[in-house]
Parts: structure tokens; C-alpha cells; sequence
């Protein structure tokens, strides 16, 4: 299992990824699932993946080739708008598991993956986009600025209180990690190394891309940090009537 989310802001995009893989407890292994892609100067793309990880290493491979050898039809080199290279990694996607889902299938293995693809095109709006392994897609929206793919509930409070369009970007990475660390708590297969991309709007460029290893201050900072906050949030409820007039006792460290 992976977790994977993205936020489209008014200032441009975060998007972040969790590094663990594993097939079964006793084999876990790390592996990025934030791909960087600027086939020109006027575009570039971020795909997140989540699901089989060989369906979504050749889905990579195969974009390489097409931007090495480009075919006919749409690609990341000649799509003219966000949708239509959002629709060309569905197609991409569709295709290569059409090639092995069969016979992984005969395995008890499922050859699914999902993406998020967020990015700009000069002359279009950035966007995110999510992926389904049938090939098809749908946008983030004004009113839910923010994406998830994989193991989605345990970070799925935090963005439904604090995800906004005005959020400025470093605060929105910091969410993205506070969502990463709060679903590595509840869910095993989740863990760091956490990656963090950061796309001002009109830039064309990353303006920040961060890897944060277990180890990491950061990390252990963030997460001190909003540990203390929830205490904090929590000890602070309003009392029951019938507590008013015993002495609280702290109910979380």
C-alpha cells in the first residue's frame, strides 16, 4: 500500500508521496512514487503513482520512449491542454495493463495502478488531475482543492479542515506532511522516506523538491508539533456540567 495526495492552490501546486513498498510483512522495500517530468520549456508534469508497482514502471518507461521516439497522437510533448495528457496517461495506463492484467490475474495479483498528474502547459491553468486504472479521470475542484490515492483515510481529516485555495504553498506542504506522517501512524505499510514537490504557478519549474527520511528533524519536528497542537485542541473542550467542580486531570501527553 502507498499514500499519495496533491493540493491545487491559487499559488500553484504541492504534491507528496509516501517511499514505502512492500508484498507482505517481510518484504518491504522503498521506492519513489513522484516522477518529474519537463519534456519542454513551456510544460511540465508530476505524476504520483499508487497500485502495482511493475504496471507502473513500464507506465513510466513508456512515456520516456514516447518522449524519446514520439508516436502519433497526443503526448506530454504535444498535448495542448492539462485533460489531454491526463487522458494520454490514462490510455498509457489502460494499455499496459490490458498486456499483463490477464495473466497476473491467473496469480491472484492485480495489475491496477491509480495516478495523480498535477502540472501547467504555458498559456493554460495548473491542475491536478486523478487517474483511475480504467483510464479515466477528474479534476480537483474549487471546492475539494486536494487529491488522495492509495491508503487515504487516516490523512483525510486534516485536508478537509485546512485544505484551501489560499493556502499559500508552504503551508500546504506542510499539511501534505502532516497528512503523510498522520496515516504512517495508523497504517504500517505508510512510512517515510516522505517526498514533497512544490510548483509555483507559471514557473515551469519545481521551486523546492524534499525527500524526508525518518531520521529527518524536520519530520520529527512537524510531527511533535501537531501532536502537542491535538492535545492541546483536545484538553481545551468545553467541561461537562458535572466537572465543573472537580479539578481537571490532563487526558493527553
Amino acid at each position: 500500500m502507498t499514500y499519495c495526495l496533491g493540493l491545487v492552490l491559487d499559488e500553484g501546486l504541492v504534491l507528496a508521496s509516501d517511499s514505502r513498498t512492500n508484498a507482505g510483512v517481510d518484504y518491504v522495500t522503498t521506492f519513489s512514487k513522484l516522477h518529474v517530468f519537463t519534456p519542454a520549456p513551456d510544460r511540465i508534469f508530476v505524476l504520483l503513482s499508487a497500485g502495482n508497482l511493475a504496471t507502473t514502471q513500464e507506465v513510466l518507461n513508456r512515456i520516456r520512449r514516447d518522449l524519446a521516439q514520439p508516436p502519433a497522437g497526443t503526448h506530454f510533448l504535444n498535448a495542448r491542454y492539462l485533460f489531454e495528457a491526463a487522458e494520454y496517461v490514462g490510455k498509457v495506463s489502460l494499455s499496459v495493463q490490458r498486456d499483463h492484467g490477464p495473466a497476473l490475474q491467473q496469480s491472484g495479483v492485480s495489475a491496477e495502478t491509480t495516478l495523480i498528474l498535477g502540472g501547467q502547459i504555458r498559456g493554460e491553468p495548473h491542475g491536478l488531475f486523478l487517474i483511475y486504472p480504467q483510464g479515466n479521470y477528474f479534476a480537483a475542484s474549487p471546492e475539494t482543492p486536494y487529491l488522495q490515492i492509495g491508503e487515504n483515510k487516516y490523512g483525510k481529516p486534516a485536508l478537509d479542515r485546512i485544505a484551501k485555495l489560499r493556502l499559500s504553498l508552504e503551508d500546504a506542504a506542510r499539511l501534505c506532511i502532516v497528512s503523510l506522517d498522520a496515516t504512517s501512524r495508523s497504517n504500517v505499510t505508510v512510512g517515510p522516506p516522505f517526498e514533497v514537490a512544490i510548483y509555483p504557478k507559471d514557473s515551469m519549474t519545481l521551486s523546492h523538491r524534499l525527500k524526508l527520511d525518518a531520521d529527518s528533524q524536520l519530520l520529527k519536528d512537524l510531527s511533535q508539533s501537531w501532536n502537542r497542537g491535538i492535545c492541546q485542541a483536545f484538553e481545551s473542550l468545553p467541561r461537562f456540567e458535572w466537572e465543573m467542580a472537580a479539578p481537571s486531570t490532563p487526558g493527553c501527553t
